[in-house]
Formats: C-alpha cells, sequence, structure tokens
C-alpha cells in the first residue's frame, strides 16, 4: 500500500515514518508539508492512503481535500481532538491523535488493508466503481462513493448533490464534474441535471417531446427533447 504523509512538522513526518518501519506492506512514497504541496503530490504520486495533518498554515487538511478530483484513503493525524467528530463524519478510516501509539497505529492500518481489499484495490488507482469525493459544506464534511450519488445539480458556481437524506453544494461546475464522471452510469439530462442511471425508477414522455425520469425518491428530472434520443440508445439493451 502506498503512503503518503501530510504535516507540516518535520518531527512529526519523522514519527509517523519510525511507527510505520513496523509495517513493511506500506511504502511511503512522499511528504509534503501544507495543503498546496499535499495537493501536488497526490496528483504525482497518486497513493493508495494518506496520513493527513488537520491544522496546517495555509490551509486545513479538510479544504484541501475539498479541492481534490478524488480522494484516497484517509488517516487523520492531529494534537487536537476536537476535530474527531468531523473527521469521523467525512468517513476517514481512522482518526490518531498525537502522540501516536504503536498500536493505534496497527489498528488504523488494519481498518485500512480490509477496506482496500473489500472494495478490490490492487493498485494505486481505485476502480471507477469504489471512487469517492469528498464534499465540504460549511462545517459539515463527507466521503461519498460516486455510486451512491443519485444526482448533481447545477447551482450557479455550485453543484448541489444528493446522496442518502443529504443535499450539500461543493464548489465545483456542473461541467468539471461531468468530465469526471463514467459516462456509463451518469447521464447529462439537461443544463442543471446530471443522473446516476442506477437510481432511475420510472420514464414518461412529455409534451415538449423530451422525457420525464423519476428517481427513487421521487424526484423529478426533465431530459431535453435534444438529450432524449441519446437516453433511449443509453438504456436500450
Amino acid at each position: 500500500m502506498r503512503a503518503l504523509l501530510i504535516d507540516d512538522e518535520r518531527l512529526a513526518r519523522a514519527e509517523l515514518r519510525r511507527l510505520l518501519a513496523a509495517h513493511p506492506d506500506v511504502e511511503i512514497v512522499g511528504e509534503a508539508v501544507n495543503a498546496a504541496d499535499g495537493l501536488q503530490q497526490i496528483a504525482a504520486l497518486k497513493p493508495d492512503l494518506i496520513f493527513l495533518d488537520v491544522q496546517m498554515p495555509g490551509g486545513s487538511g479538510f479544504d484541501m481535500l475539498a479541492a481534490l478530483e478524488e480522494a484516497p484513503e484517509v488517516i487523520f493525524t492531529t494534537a487536537f481532538d476536537q476535530y474527531a467528530l468531523q473527521a469521523f463524519e467525512v468517513n476517514a478510516l481512522d482518526y490518531l491523535q498525537k502522540p501516536i501509539q504503536a498500536a493505534r497505529m496497527a489498528a488504523a492500518l488494519q481498518r485500512c488493508a480490509a477496506r482496500h481489499q473489500r472494495l478490490g484495490g490492487t493498485g494505486s488507482v481505485a476502480p471507477a466503481t469504489t471512487r469517492k469525493l469528498f464534499i465540504k459544506d460549511g462545517e459539515r464534511c463527507w466521503f461519498v462513493p460516486v455510486q451512491d450519488i443519485r444526482l448533481f445539480e447545477s447551482d450557479g458556481n455550485y453543484t448541489r448533490v444528493y446522496f442518502d437524506r443529504h443535499q450539500p453544494l461543493m464548489l465545483r461546475s456542473l461541467n468539471q464534474l461531468e468530465e469526471k464522471l463514467d459516462p456509463d452510469r451518469f447521464f447529462r439530462a439537461n443544463r442543471r441535471h446530471i443522473v446516476n442511471l442506477d437510481f432511475i425508477e420510472q420514464v414518461a414522455p412529455n409534451e415538449a417531446g423530451g422525457l420525464d425520469l423519476t428517481l427513487r425518491d421521487q424526484l423529478q428530472v426533465e431530459v431535453s427533447r435534444r438529450r432524449a434520443a441519446q437516453f433511449k440508445a443509453l438504456t436500450t439493451i
């Protein structure tokens, strides 16, 4: 498993290296000293796992994750326990409070290995079905498996993301998101909506020559006339 250490303190990174030396299945591929550096290193190295400090100069660990197109697995490391609840809200693998104990590190890595194996990860790039988005809306944060998102809705320069009972906004345009989504699963229904085909329950023609889609939660989405033929071709076996 390829790991990246992101912490502004040199001694903290050295301590992580010391603890990880007892786990030969973890390969440390690099280090980053702040959020901006972390973004560059993640893009270049594509690690499976990052050890991420929460408080860093120039941006928090949460801010860094929100800027990622796709998020790797995360184990938070910090001296401030008040961040623990927020970390688990984003479905982090674990939250290690400094000074980190060897037993806690071992438990966190065991969880990581189990989840990585369960999702079918065999390399540094996750399969499309296991990729996740990190969404930060105000003080709340989520890691969301892309396949669990039923609808993306444009809202100015933001996009509203529908999953479970949540509808947070993320600072990313619908066009930017569309470029990263699997076209066999996500369909651009109109200028404002991208729909997960797996969540469609009903399809009906409308008076405008397009289609009306009903999702599992009874959300209604209109397919424009121009895109109706494309939708039929995509969904016909």
